[in-house]
C-alpha cells in the first residue's frame, strides 16, 4: 500500500502491530515526551507530507492520558501536512457519556468527539459503539464496525440447537437479535435498571431460557455487575449453561474473575479491541486486526467499507 504511513499511541501497541502486519506496512514510531510540569509532546517519527496516515489509539485507561497523546498525535499530524487523518479508535470510552439523564451533567461523547475534530481528524473508524446515536456525535465521517462476525464465526463451533442468545438490556437486544440471526437461534433480553455505575437490577427475561444454553452478549464487560445480575435471574429460570461474549473486555475491578468462577459459566469471549491484561482459564480473546486491517485498507483506496457487512 503506497501513500499510507501508520502510527500507534501508547494505548494497545500489540494491536497496531498485529493491523500494519495484516496490511503488510511499517508501523512507524512516536516519541512521546513527559516534561517536569507533566505536560506531554509528541512527535511522529515519519514522512507524514501528503500521506494517508492513520493513527492507532483506543481510549482505555488511563483514559485522560491516552486521549491527550491522541490528541497531540492528531496536532502533529495536521502540522506535518498529512493529506488525510484517520482516527482508528477500536474502543471509544467516552461513549457511554452519550445523553443528559440528570441535571447539570456532560455530555462527554459529544464533547471528545468535537476535540478530535478540532485537534485534525478528518475521519474516523470505530468499533461497536455503546450506543448508535454516538455515531452522530462526530462531525467528521465515521466508519462504524462491530464485532458480530467474528463472535459469531466463533461460536458456530458448538452445538447452537437448543441455544439462545441474550443481552441484558433492551438498549443492545438490536446487537443481540442480529447476532442471533447469524447464528440461527432465538433471542431474549433482560429487563434492566441502572442505579449507579455498579448497581443494576433486572427484574425479568423477556424470552425462553430455561432448559437452554444462553449465549450472554453485551458491547462491553467493565465491572461485570450487570453479567453477575442477570447470571441470578438465569439461575432461577432454569438456564442450561452459560457463555458470556462481548466486543470490549475491559474487565476492571476484578470482574473477570468474579464471573469466570461463577460455576455455571462455561467460556468468556471477548476480541482484542482493548488490552486485555487479566487472564482466566475461561477466556479466549479473539482479534478483530483482519477486520480494521480491511476497513484501512477500503478507506486508502476508496472502497466500500458498508460492504464488509454484506456477508454477515
Amino acid at each position: 500500500m503506497r501513500d499510507i504511513t501508520v502510527f500507534s499511541g501508547q494505548a494497545h501497541p500489540e494491536l497496531a502491530a498485529e493491523i500494519c502486519e495484516q496490511l503488510g506496512v511499517e508501523l512507524h514510531p512516536v516519541r512521546l515526551e513527559r516534561f517536569a510540569n507533566d505536560c506531554l509532546e509528541v512527535q511522529l517519527q515519519a514522512n507524514c507530507r501528503e500521506r494517508d496516515v492513520f493513527l492507532i489509539q483506543p481510549i482505555v485507561a488511563p483514559v485522560q492520558e491516552h486521549l491527550v497523546e491522541l490528541l497531540l498525535m492528531l496536532d502533529a499530524a495536521r502540522g506535518a501536512s498529512a493529506a488525510r487523518t484517520t482516527v482508528v479508535l477500536p474502543h471509544y470510552a467516552y461513549a457511554r457519556s452519550d445523553k443528559k439523564d440528570a441535571p447539570r451533567i456532560s455530555i462527554g461523547g459529544r464533547l471528545v468527539a468535537d476535540l478530535m475534530a478540532t485537534a485534525g481528524a478528518d475521519r474516523v473508524l470505530t468499533m461497536t459503539l455503546h450506543s448508535p446515536q454516538v455515531h452522530g456525535f462526530f462531525s467528521v465521517p465515521v466508519d462504524h464496525l462491530h464485532a458480530l462476525r467474528e463472535l459469531a464465526e466463533y461460536f458456530r463451533q458448538y452445538d447452537l440447537t437448543a441455544t439462545t442468545v441474550v443481552s441484558p438490556d433492551l438498549g443492545n437486544a438490536k446487537e443481540a437479535a442480529h447476532f442471533a440471526r447469524l447464528l440461527g437461534v432465538p433471542v431474549a433480553a433482560g429487563a434492566k435498571e441502572r442505579f449507579t455505575d455498579d448497581r443494576v437490577t433486572i427484574s425479568s427475561v423477556i424470552g425462553e431460557v430455561a432448559g437452554r444454553d444462553v449465549i450472554v452478549l453485551d458491547d462491553e464487560i467493565a465491572k461485570g455487575s450487570t453479567v453477575i445480575e442477570l447470571l441470578e435471574r438465569l439461575r432461577e429460570l432454569g438456564a442450561r449453561s452459560v457463555r458470556v461474549a462481548c466486543t470490549h473486555g475491559l474487565f476492571a475491578a476484578g470482574a473477570l474473575k468474579r464471573i469466570g468462577d461463577q460455576p455455571d459459566v462455561a467460556e468468556i469471549v471477548c476480541t482484542n479491541t482493548v488490552p486485555v491484561h487479566d487472564q482466566h482459564p475461561k477466556l479466549t480473546v479473539l482479534s478483530i486486526a483482519p477486520a480494521l486491517a480491511e476497513a484501512m485498507r477500503r478507506i486508502h483506496n476508496g472502497e466500500s467499507v458498508s460492504a464488509l457487512f454484506d456477508t454477515q
